[in-house]
């Protein structure tokens, strides 16, 4: 289990997102620059200038981001010639258990 975790955390730490990635990450989660920037613990100004292509982010910076995204459900798609991408990971099923469990709705 360990060492799934230090590969989550190393494949976070070398990957950089590009400013579309990240407004389109955004736009999925139906969160403000201001939101993703309270989560990231990223400046404001900094968000701002990186998704209007002023500045790129490095090292701690970037990492935050990315995390803070991932963290709330978003996977990145790198370009591998299709073009990058984002998309929401697929939401956790209950156990089939469970859903018998449930009682059915009457309609």
């Amino acid at each position: 289990m360990a060492e799934i975790k230090d590969k989550i955390q190393e494949t976070r730490s070398k990957y950089r997102i590009t400013a579309r990635q990240c407004r389109g990450a955004r736009g999925l989660l139906g969160i403000s620059q201001r939101d993703l920037a309270a989560a990231s613990g990223v400046h404001l100004q900094t968000l701002l200038d990186f998704e209007k292509g002023h500045r790129i982010p490095r090292g701690p910076t970037m990492q935050a981001i990315v995390r803070a995204l991932e963290d709330a459900g978003i996977v990145f798609i790198p370009a591998n010639g299709g073009g990058q991408g984002v998309r929401l990971r697929e939401p956790e099923r209950e156990p089939e258990d469970k859903q018998a469990a449930s009682p059915a709705s009457a309609d």
